[in-house]
């Protein structure tokens, strides 16, 4: 492995060729005098923003690299770069990008190199989806804060803003430039299966002050944030990963809902912007989805908003994006939109050829790619990647993760834990009079890179405060046999907390806990992803909204449950009746204390 001092003298001469006048600060000439040398290739691969196999850019597992060659037509992230000249590559779990933050920092300087080292070669901007809560692909030692909706139970902008410092500066320091995030959709829609947890929250006002704030902490940072998904996609019950959602909203109910979290990311700065897959026809009566919508993205959001960023696609490969035309045209609208940033799309070297062949045709001028290249180098520069295109692998160790940075997260997440119902009350409970407690319920899959299960970390954490907790997964869908079975082991405990997930009417899981708390026991159920479970378990005497079921939500809940902490989150949406959804339950704000 080279030196970093060699990593950097290997780039230094084409730095300095890209820099006007021969410095490495920021010019504003620089990126015009670079687009005005690139070739018509080299101008379309900066547009696109492709995955990769591996964590290493020149020597990844073979399995990565039969991947590779077979979606790609290369073997590396290297030869990706070298043959598409590509502007972006986003990083993913399941990629193999990710396994921890020194590999991911030698992962970034590898791209980066093969980028330098290319005639005209520009830095590529490197990125991924770190929302934080249950969507992060950079797990443990990296710090990982509570989610979105979490943090809108404590409405602080505050914290928002610490979360985006801290977390930009992770990312940072592991050649990451880019992160797509804060969610700004507003969730107003409690069937809504894509964002949820992931909005902080229905009250637009409070959405757009945390968006903001977190726009803020991330580019203080040094890193791109990227508010998402533009028009709004939080009252859908349509998953855009696999369906086509529409969004019914009038023009008016749109300004005053959706629109407001976009205006404060724009007003705060953010340098890009994600599109949404999804129809909205009281914004353009045409049935193309946002993302290939011109109306929607220039007349809207580049002339009414007076966005002037970059505008990155959600992912190409979405169903919502590819129900009414081939991925050939696809990319080739998005561009006719307004879009800038094309991300992952299915078929990378059919979307290169056919924004290539668009251009050649006529249906694309060059100078209309010319101002999305200009403002994607724009961005490059003003993230100092001209001037320091590289991580610091030996530095990684010393900023990820750092305790400093670890106590921020448990301190943020200790608010935010929200005590619904608590009957009696039952809680806090003690060791003395509860020694020994079941945790039992619904083990999904654990986030990115955190301990996990949940059952496990529960019962973890809450026997580190004194009780002697057991675990039994039931899991999220408990068969006949398996309630049977957690039954008659909480009548060997003195207490029980169920771990909930996604709870409804039909739900296994709701008979699970009726008829646990049936048996005689005291029973605290935690809702570990949506607050809505609470209106679906009318017989629990406790219930608690954790919003994620990552480590450091988990540990808050525990400490409440146990007292050495008080539950102070507020609900960021509210609960309607499970027999009457035009009914509140639980209006936005409710949260008990004690």
């Amino acid at each position: 492995m080279p030196s970093r001092r060699t990593v950097l003298a290997a780039g230094a001469g084409v730095t300095a060729a890209l820099a006007v006048g021969g410095t490495a600060q920021a010019d504003e000439g620089r990126p015009a005098a670079l687009l005005s040398r690139m070739t018509l290739a080299e101008k379309v691969g900066q547009l696109f923003v492709a995955r990769v196999y591996g964590h290493s850019a020149t020597a990844p597992d073979q399995a990565d690299i039969d991947a590779n060659l077979k979606e790609l037509g290369v073997r590396t992230a290297a030869e990706l770069v070298a043959k598409y000249r590509v502007g972006g590559i986003i990083y993913f779990t399941w990629a193999h990008n990710t396994r921890d933050p020194r590999q991911i920092a030698e992962l970034s300087d590898g791209i980066q190199r093969a980028a330098l080292q290319q005639p005209r070669g520009v830095p590529v901007l490197i990125s991924t989806d770190q929302e934080h809560g249950i969507v992060c692909r950079i797990g443990g030692p990296a710090t990982l804060f509570p989610g979105a909706m979490a943090l809108g139970a404590i409405d602080s902008t505050a914290d928002a803003r610490t979360l985006g410092r801290i977390a930009g500066g992770e990312l940072r320091a592991m050649g990451v430039r880019q992160n797509y995030s804060p969610v700004a959709d507003v969730n107003v829609n409690p069937a809504n299966p894509v964002i949820g947890v992931r909005s902080f929250g229905a009250d637009p006002e409070a959405v757009a002050a945390l968006v903001a704030e977190e726009v803020r902490g991330y580019q203080a940072a040094g890193v791109a944030a990227t508010a998402k998904h533009f028009p709004g996609h939080g009252d859908t019950a349509v998953d855009s990963h696999t369906g086509f959602p529409v969004i019914t909203h009038t023009r008016e109910v749109w300004e005053r809902l959706d629109a407001a979290p976009f205006r404060a990311a724009i007003a705060a700065g953010v340098d890009a912007i994600m599109t949404g897959h999804l129809l909205v026809p009281a914004l353009d009566a045409s049935g193309d989805p946002a993302t290939l919508s011109r109306p929607i993205l220039t007349g809207i959001l580049r002339e009414r908003l007076g966005y002037d960023g970059v505008v990155v696609t959600d992912a190409l490969g979405m169903a919502g994006v590819r129900t009414k035309y081939g991925d050939d045209r696809v990319p080739v609208l998005a561009l006719k939109a307004g879009v800038d940033q094309l991300l992952d799309p299915p078929d990378l070297a059919l979307a290169v050829g056919a924004v290539l062949k668009a251009v050649q045709d006529g249906e694309l001028t060059e100078e209309r790619l010319d101002a999305s290249v200009l403002r994607i180098l724009r961005l490059k520069e003003k993230l100092g990647l001209f001037a320091e295109p590289y991580a610091d692998p030996d530095a990684v160790g010393r900023l990820v993760g750092r305790p400093e940075h670890l106590a921020e997260a448990d301190r943020i997440a200790a608010r935010t834990t929200t005590l619904l119902v608590d009957e009696g009350p039952l809680l806090p409970l003690s060791p003395r009079a509860h020694p020994r407690l079941l945790v039992l319920g619904a083990d999904p899959a654990s986030p990115s890179g955190t301990t996990g299960p949940p059952t496990t970390v529960l019962a973890s954490a809450l026997t580190a405060l004194g009780f002697t907790a057991t675990a039994l997964s039931t899991g999220t869908d408990p068969s006949a046999e398996t309630i049977e079975r957690a039954v008659a082991a909480a009548a060997e405990a003195d207490a029980v907390v169920v771990a909930t997930y996604n709870v409804t009417a039909a739900s296994p899981q709701r008979t699970l806990a009726e008829r646990v708390t049936a048996a005689g026991r005291p029973v605290v159920a935690v809702a570990v992803r949506n607050p809505y479970d609470v209106a679906h378990l009318p017989s629990v005497p406790a219930v608690l909204a954790t919003y994620s079921w990552t480590d450091v939500e988990l540990r808050a809940a525990a400490r409440v449950i146990a007292g050495t902490a008080r539950p102070r989150g507020r609900l960021p949406v509210p609960v309607q009746r499970a027999d009457d959804p035009a009914r509140v339950l639980y209006p936005l704000g409710h949260g008990l204390t004690y």
